[in-house]
């Protein structure tokens, strides 16, 4: 890694952890329902059949109202499950239900499947710090999704889920991270790559 990489990205994730943690509850809960009605949108519009997500924590775009919506629409939903070797299982999950997982996060409580249980899913809905225009990710610098995503033969498409304002002209990155195929955000679903 190269030492200014490693501290543009420093840097730009403490301005967005910052941004995020100064919006107001106002703006949270519109963003919510935004993303929620677009969220659904997505889904109905692919007929997306099974998914990832993640169980969003309190600064992150709320998808918790659309994971019930999922889950009770009967949309088979895989979440990750932190594993102290930087690799992701899944679980099934109902949405309701959790625990701190590793690094102080929120996951479900299920049976934990194996990495390869993504395989198949229609859609992966991942968390980001932002993404740039050519779809490059960002993340919060642990690589869990880097690893999983990098390491896909053949992977579904796959959607960060971001503010509006985390949609970047650019953001750093290094030969390790992974770009998505699109973004989601209370406004708007852009895709890069089909």
């Amino acid at each position: 890694m190269e030492p200014d990489t490693g501290n543009d990205k420093r840097a730009l994730r403490a301005e967005l952890r910052q941004r995020r943690r100064g919006r107001t509850a106002t703006e949270r809960d519109e963003d919510t329902v935004a993303l929620t009605a677009t969220l659904q949108r997505f889904v109905e519009e692919r007929e997306i059949a099974s998914l990832t997500a993640y169980l969003s924590s309190v600064d992150e775009p709320n998808v918790r109202p659309f994971l019930n919506w999922a889950i009770d629409s009967g949309i088979r939903t895989l979440f990750p499950i932190t594993r102290e070797d930087g690799l992701l299982d899944w679980a099934v999950g109902d949405g309701e239900t959790e625990r701190e997982g590793l690094f102080g996060m929120p996951e479900v409580v299920g049976e934990v499947l194996s990495p390869l249980a993504i395989d198949d899913v229609d859609v992966i809905l991942t968390p980001a710090a932002a993404v740039d225009r050519h779809g490059m990710r960002m993340g919060w610098g642990r690589g869990y999704y880097d690893k999983t995503l990098g390491s896909m033969a053949k992977r579904p498409p796959v959607y960060a889920v971001v503010f509006d304002a985390e949609f970047l002209d650019e953001v750093p990155s290094e030969r390790h991270d992974q770009p998505v195929d699109g973004i989601i955000t209370p406004s708007r679903i852009l895709t890069f790559r089909s």
